[in-house]
């Protein structure tokens, strides 16, 4: 006899007898005991596609990113002007910065997709109006904590190799500092100077940096638990005006995972002063919460090793926890049992999962 055990997101943990298995084990020789990770997803549509740019080869410091490189960037228009970036996460959701916007309203606003300059001729381009802009609920426009909006396009929109939507972090994705990161968009070149014609958009790799060394660099007290920062420490390359609510992505595998949002900081590219993003994988229940079909796709990030900013310290600032935080996969259904490698292929594929998309891998214990 065996049980599985299984988690859903945020969900409560329930037990599943499976007869099929139970029959599979009474009439099948056991030579080890293997362990199964099976991972099933609501938003099965969004993670077979999110994250993928076909016609990437790979702002501040940065260079031209190539056509189709980063198929997610949008830019936000008002009344034709490119006022703020944003990303595609779904058919018909884009995420942004809330301090891109002085309201609610959606008077004006238009988003561009497949876009690679602000002027002049754009073949892949798609654009949508917005049906409706969401702060979250605990914005503070003082203080830019939770700086993060959802916007509804006035209609869904069909994947391109210039648009398909980002894979966004999930809420226990770990960033250690030091953790190369792309920011993306349309902004100044530096402090007061704009992209030249056709303004095309900049790409450019910055490191995250950790949230202690950044409270201190920037007014301990200044960054929160939902923030994340990146930046070079001797300036040159980072986000500017224009930039704001754009995405910053780190590479997981074969796909690209959104770990921020463009926020603000002080000037652009500035010596010990990094960009400042809101942290994507705060929002993971907030965004399932506005969004009740096709899910955005959620993918969990691990940082190896020990994180060199949990030791880092300045007059203020509390001192790190003891010991660090622990990390599950909360996106993952765990099955444990007692099964033969190729039962838990062959059986468990083909009649257990009722016709539900999911992964599975098997390990020898």
């Amino acid at each position: 006899m065996f049980f599985v055990i299984v988690q859903q997101g945020e969900h409560h943990l329930f037990l599943l007898f499976l007869e099929i298995c139970l029959e599979i084990s009474q009439t099948t020789e056991i030579d080890y005991y293997p362990i199964c990770v099976v991972s099933f997803s609501e938003s099965h549509a969004q993670l077979n596609v999110c994250g993928a740019a076909p016609l990437n080869t790979r702002i501040v410091g940065g260079k031209d990113g190539p056509a189709g490189s980063w198929p997610w960037q949008v830019s936000l228009q008002r009344f034709g002007s490119h006022v703020c970036g944003g990303s595609l996460i779904n058919r018909e959701w884009v995420m942004s910065a809330a301090h891109c916007f002085s309201s609610t309203s959606t008077s004006g606003w238009q988003v561009s997709l497949g876009r690679q300059n602000l002027q002049g001729n754009n073949p892949n381009e798609v654009s949508r109006t917005v049906a409706r802009i969401i702060f979250h609920p605990n914005y503070d426009r003082n203080t830019n904590n939770n700086d993060i909006a959802l916007l509804r396009l006035s209609s869904p929109v069909t994947f391109t190799a210039y648009i398909r939507p980002v894979c966004l972090a999930a809420s226990d994705s770990v960033f250690n500092s030091g953790t190369n990161s792309w920011i993306t968009g349309w902004g100044a070149l530096k402090e007061g100077v704009s992209l030249p014609f056709p303004k095309t958009l900049q790409e450019v790799e910055v490191p995250v940096l950790g949230n202690r060394q950044c409270n201190c660099l920037n007014g301990v007290g200044t960054i929160t638990d939902n923030m994340i920062c990146a930046g070079v420490l001797a300036g040159g390359r980072d986000s500017c005006q224009g930039d704001s609510g754009g995405p910053m992505v780190n590479q997981q595998g074969s796909v690209w995972v959104q770990s921020g949002i463009v926020s603000f900081g002080f000037g652009c590219a500035r010596p010990n002063l990094p960009g400042i993003y809101s942290r994507v994988s705060r929002y993971q229940s907030w965004i399932n919460s506005l969004i009740s079909s096709d899910k955005p796709g959620f993918v969990q990030v691990t940082s190896r090793g020990l994180d060199a900013d949990s030791s880092y310290t300045c007059p203020g600032l509390p001192a790190a926890p003891t010991t660090s935080p622990t990390t599950r996969p909360s996106t993952l259904f765990l099955i444990l049992f007692i099964f033969s490698y190729r039962i838990c292929v062959s059986k468990i594929c083909s009649r257990c999962h009722q016709g539900r998309h999911f992964h599975i891998r098997c390990v020898r214990t």
